[in-house]
């Protein structure tokens, strides 16, 4: 079996725009959630978000481009080109380079927009950019013809959990033969309107408006529901063989993935799904010792529980340790899963657990170490990453170090 290695990462995210600014701000433990500025907010029962609010999209696309692309599209290519230098590629073969893309959404913002152009104006003012620019997959496109990668271009739409699925096809991909190289993107930009009042009329959200920096609190007993971020990840993965030739910086080889489905409820997840994931990834990886597991870790009342039994019961007496970084940067929906993988490498890269942040009270169906509000030294040779999303979708993904 053919052994896949990442050779590039990229970041953006509410407490950066690069993965250095956004690691380091997380390992300290710094909040990029506050008070939404991109709507008005008034007639809303939840008014904060992990918004990012210094991004230009013309430091990444042509402007006459950016009207072209969603939101969600231009963060994914801010995150894209990160990596993809990051990589220091001399040159490539386009055929055997291909693009596994990931949101949860998609272009949301761009749909609410032309839905309220179609009322009030009519059809015949909607923009012909329109479809283009909210298209899911259209965000691997875009990545594809920035680059001229013409090998296989996936895209996984699988809620929270696409982006840690499209690693898993991408590896998947390469193991198979289907390609030598895939740059893995996950991006979601949904803090809009319709995104907002659709969770919260889920009861999914956080309503401590009035506290935005304390309200996304993974574990914590007081935890009241996830707060939404956007950003976007990025990885370049390569066969190991390539990377050694190639003289290539190695940040980790990617050893086991594992996919699962509850088939038990749209949105409250079970024990079982993100079990088997986890087992799965362990059971490909050769069942090591994992160091560190990046959490799901939504700061809602039913994930956090459930996740906690399930890494419980996967790991017995061995359980590691344990954070969630989306007290930092949120929730970032389709995004989380690149996002948090890059924030793995970087960690293994570092030798640091970033903390889980607003972790200030016991819950007893929360009981593990989760690196509480400081980040803590530590040799990380096995990392995993969870991602587990509404549909009863469930992906967890496993690092070594090399």
């Amino acid at each position: 079996m053919r052994r896949v290695v990442v050779t590039g990462i990229g970041m953006i995210n509410s407490v950066g725009l690069d993965k250095e600014s956004s690691f380091k701000a997380i390992v300290n433990g710094e909040c990029g959630i506050k008070s939404i500025s991109s709507f008005d907010t008034e007639q809303h029962s939840v008014k904060i978000a992990g918004e990012i609010t210094d991004f230009d999209p013309n430091t990444v696309m042509n402007p006459k481009e950016v009207k072209k692309a969603d939101r969600f599209i231009q963060l994914g290519l801010a995150a894209a080109k990160e990596a993809f230098a990051d990589a220091k590629f001399e040159s490539i073969h386009p055929e055997s380079f291909g693009v596994s893309s990931a949101s949860g959404i998609g272009g949301l913002p761009t749909i609410e927009k032309h839905a309220v152009i179609n009322f009030e104006k009519g059809p015949r003012r909607i923009s012909p950019f329109f479809i283009p620019s909210a298209l899911i997959n259209m965000l691997g496109g875009i990545v594809s013809i920035e680059y001229g990668l013409k090998g296989p271009n996936l895209s996984s739409v699988t809620a929270c959990a696409a982006g840690t699925h499209a690693i898993g096809e991408a590896a998947k991909t390469i193991i198979l033969g289907g390609a030598d190289k895939m740059l893995v993107v996950g991006a979601e930009a949904a803090i809009c309107e319709v995104g907002i009042g659709g969770f919260a009329a889920m009861k999914a959200l956080s309503t401590r408006n009035d506290d935005p920096k304390k309200a996304s609190r993974p574990f914590d007993k007081a935890r009241d529901g996830f707060v939404m971020g956007e950003g976007a990840g990025a990885l370049v993965l390569e066969t190991y063989e390539d990377a050694l030739a190639r003289g290539a910086h190695i940040y980790a080889e990617v050893v086991g993935f594992g996919e699962s489905g509850d088939a038990n409820h749209i949105t409250s997840p079970s024990l079982d799904g993100p079990l088997r994931a986890m087992k799965a990834a362990l059971k490909m990886a050769g069942n090591p010792v994992i160091d560190y597991i990046n959490a799901h870790g939504t700061s809602t009342p039913a994930n956090d529980k459930n996740e906690t039994a399930a890494i419980k019961e996967a790991f017995g007496e061995n359980v590691p340790v344990v954070s969630s970084t989306k007290g930092q940067i949120g929730h970032c929906l389709g995004a989380a899963g690149a996002i948090e993988a890059v924030i793995c490498l970087m960690a293994m890269r570092d030798s640091i657990i970033p903390p889980t942040i607003n972790q200030e009270e016991a819950d007893e169906d929360c009981s593990l170490d989760y690196v509480p509000n400081v980040a803590r030294k530590s040799e990380l040779t096995y990392i995993m990453s969870n991602s587990f999303g509404f549909g009863g979708t469930n992906g967890s993904v496993i690092f070594k170090k090399i």
